[in-house]
């Protein structure tokens, strides 16, 4: 199998068509912020005075390349730059997938195959500073996912 956007080379180009999407969407404020404790990329703006904020893992996408390609012995490099070249370009990875999801959803939008609540709710931020997804979670309110 291999594995999504590993071939993705412009993390900046994707990053500058996110913010043209969003623009031409209505938003009054897109920005980035790259993470590099969490390993991941925080993407947030608004829309009609709504903030929204979800975070992709580039640690994520990493796990992921380095499950379908795993470091061996006779590969340049130890194990430690292998995994750490494989998160650096997680982060250019995410910022192509993030650009090809907010493309969907703000299409899903236009078209009125979805609201917009709809789509971005869980990301939006509520009075307290979280997300709505956050909230939810820590208060039980979804059942539990089956096995």
């Amino acid at each position: 199998m291999s594995v999504p956007y590993a071939n993705a080379s412009s993390g900046v180009k994707a990053r500058d068509e996110i913010t043209k999407l969003l623009q031409r969407f209505g938003c009054e404020s897109v920005g980035f912020m790259d993470e590099f404790t969490e390993q991941s990329v925080m993407l947030a703006f608004k829309h009609r005075g709504r903030p929204v904020q979800l975070r992709a893992s580039a640690k994520g996408w990493a796990a992921m390349y380095l499950k379908e390609h795993p470091w061996s012995g006779r590969m340049r490099g130890s194990r430690q730059d292998y995994e750490r070249r494989a998160v650096a370009h997680g982060f250019v990875a995410i910022n192509s997938i993030l650009r090809d999801w907010v493309k969907g959803q703000i299409t899903a939008v236009e078209c009125g195959m979805l609201q917009f609540e709809a789509v971005f709710m869980p990301y939006m931020v509520t009075n307290d500073g979280r997300a709505v997804i956050d909230v939810l979670l820590s208060q039980n309110l979804l059942p539990p996912p089956r096995e």
